[in-house]
């Protein structure tokens, strides 16, 4: 997958980062400042990302 490559995002991640990108475009940003701060942003709340697959377990304490 190359860098950049968004399809690894779930739909809800996706919409957020449309929506804080919108918002960013409102407050004057150009359309690459407004999509970088999106994703940013989106990576920062999430880390990145769909998570499931082999070697994701639950943490010991989690019942």
């Amino acid at each position: 997958m190359p860098r950049g490559d968004k399809s690894s995002y779930t739909d809800k991640q996706k919409r957020q980062a449309a929506h804080i990108e919108e918002s960013e475009k409102e407050r004057g940003r150009s359309d690459e400042a407004a999509e970088r701060i999106a994703w940013a942003t989106v990576n920062k709340q999430d880390g990145g990302g769909k998570k499931s697959g082999s070697g994701r377990k639950q943490p010991k304490n989690a019942s």
